[in-house]
């Protein structure tokens, strides 16, 4: 008998339909109202243009840009060296059209009011799509203050950093319409210890600010080594400075500037990272001889802004897919969504989400106002707050997302697997999460005014008893020294989540600002999907739900 009648095995149904060209803005109804909150109302029909963008055209170009790595090329064919990266051409769509729209320029060439807070959120979009090649971006947007610092430098580079325009030909700054800048500062023997550095600077003149220089010595981990130049440090006769190294010298000739390998990492995989050499390569002293780290410091404060609005940034997108495949899955025939214990989960995701974005906002804010004293120092601690608290939280809470999916999100048809090894990147670049915490220790007890700008910014806990306990505690916690570099993890989460339990708060969403302080600050759960009982879990949900 024949069995042909019996080859088609099932029929396919109770799958969830795609979410292919959804405009990221427009479901994102926190992201609208924080931006308004902070100053950006004027910047929506551009987010409206870059969401649109970020869910189409950009989302399928980060699928291509991670399915194919990037090659480094070290010679030509005719044996000659030229320490070349080579990019699929959807890397090179995503550069340019972040270029286009101003996301590295657009804080710096107009720095309008909630220029700031509008740029951190088109780069908020672009990161959904594909957060890789956000490492050249955010260096080339964070080298703009740094750069400052050395005028006749800025003179010449700023213009090409601040242009609109993408051009990853392997030219001189000359011949470019626009460039890119990297950074090189760790080596193999001291890591985050940039103290231990070995590489040297010797002046080919004077020296001092602003004097060439030729540098020998190797970098373990240089982040874009295919940019345009790099800020990078060396030691010189008074202390380890920093340093603007081209890819080109002046004469067109090529810098020795070697790349010895490309970094095969965990995720990150449309970006290239490298190990790199110099062998006597021309570089620029910027800022004082000897006072390399905090004039560096100046762009890593910077980058360290843009890795919270990227885990911010996986988080939402993680959000997103997790309530779009629980809104039309069912299990037991019931959709996910209507289901008690997944409510609870994706509800807590919400939470995590918005306040992650809302403290970022904030940082973008404070940023937006430098001149503001308060503000100013707002910015120094919670730079170091943000850093290691979102960045912590962003890679389980996308394991979360993932489960919401089962296999379908642990399979790389999906964006989650992606999301996830992407997650770990913003924790450990620009220092790992210690680092971090005793920043916020450092800039509490050296830097006067940042304590007294903590407790001024958070107050008296807006009339909510719960929030105003955790705040007394907290000031208990600061006020006993003892052991408190031991201490130091324990009290930025809880800085971190008084901040943003307050943000919430003051934004007036009772929803919201409830379920966040009665699971974060007086919840008895570990793990996500623990909220206790009697939220609105329905209506935080809804706050996340994609249109359509």
């Amino acid at each position: 008998m024949s069995l042909h009648r019996f080859a088609e095995t099932h029929e396919v149904f109770n799958q969830v339909p795609p979410l292919d060209g959804a405009n990221l803005y427009r479901l994102d109804l926190a992201l609208q109202q924080w931006t308004h909150r902070f100053g950006a109302a004027w910047a929506e029909q551009r987010l409206d243009s870059y969401g649109a963008l970020a869910g189409g055209p950009l989302m399928a170009a980060g699928f291509l840009a991670n399915q194919n790595k990037p090659q480094f090329k070290s010679h030509d064919r005719y044996g000659n060296r030229i320490d070349l990266v080579e990019f699929h051409p959807a890397y090179h769509e995503l550069m340019r059209t972040a270029i286009e729209h101003g996301i590295p320029s657009m804080a710096w060439s107009d720095p309008c009011p909630g220029a700031q807070v509008a740029r951190a959120a088109l780069n908020y979009l672009h990161n959904q799509a594909e957060a890789g090649n956000a490492c050249p971006l955010t260096m080339t947007y964070a080298s703009v203050p740094a750069l400052r610092l050395q005028a006749d430098l800025a003179e010449t580079w700023l213009p090409k950093i601040l242009s609109t325009r993408y051009d990853p030909r392997n030219l001189p700054i000359e011949q470019k319409q626009g460039v890119t800048i990297g950074m090189a500062m760790t080596e193999k023997q001291g890591g985050t210890d940039v103290r231990a550095n070995t590489t040297r600077a010797y002046p080919l003149g004077g020296g001092g600010p602003g004097a060439a220089y030729e540098l020998v010595g190797h970098k373990w981990f240089c982040s874009a080594p295919m940019c345009d130049a790099f800020l990078t440090l060396a030691y010189t006769d008074k202390g380890l400075s920093c340093f603007l190294l081209p890819r080109h010298r002046p004469d067109g000739e090529r810098n020795p500037f070697y790349i010895q390998r490309l970094k095969d990492k965990l995720g990150n995989w449309a970006n290239a990272s490298g190990e790199v050499e110099y062998r006597g390569a021309l570089a620029w002293m910027v800022g004082e001889d000897g006072r390399g780290v905090p004039t560096i410091i100046e762009m890593v404060a910077m980058t360290r802004f843009d890795c919270m609005i990227g885990s911010s940034a996986l988080m939402r997108q993680a959000l997103t897919q997790a309530v779009h495949h629980c809104r039309h899955r069912q299990v037991g025939s019931r959709v996910l969504l209507e289901q008690p214990l997944m409510q609870n989960v994706l509800a807590d995701l919400v939470l995590e989400s918005e306040a992650a974005l809302a403290l970022t906002l904030r940082l973008g804010h404070a940023l937006d106002n430098p001149h503001d004293e308060h503000q100013a120092r707002f910015a120094r601690l919670v730079t170091a707050v943000g850093k290691y608290w979102i960045c912590k939280r962003a890679p389980a809470m996308i394991n979360e997302a993932q489960e919401c999916l089962g296999g379908a999100g642990y399979v790389e048809d999906s964006i989650l697997p992606r999301l996830y090894r992407e997650a770990p990147v913003n924790s450990i670049w620009e220092g790992s999460g210690n680092v971090q915490c005793l920043d916020v220790l450092r800039a509490l007890a050296k830097e006067p005014g940042v304590l007294t700008a903590l407790f001024d910014e958070l107050g008296d806990g807006q009339g909510d008893a719960r929030l105003r306990a955790h705040i007394q505690r907290l000031r208990a916690d600061f006020s006993d020294t003892e052991a408190i570099q031991y201490r130091a993890r324990q009290l930025t989460e809880d800085v971190a989540l008084a901040l943003q339990a307050k943000l919430l708060l003051e934004a007036g969403n009772a929803v919201v600002s409830d379920a966040f302080i009665a699971s974060r600050l007086e919840g008895r759960g570990h793990a996500f999907g623990t909220l206790p009982h009697g939220l609105d879990v329905e209506g935080l949900i809804a706050r996340a739900l994609p249109v359509g």
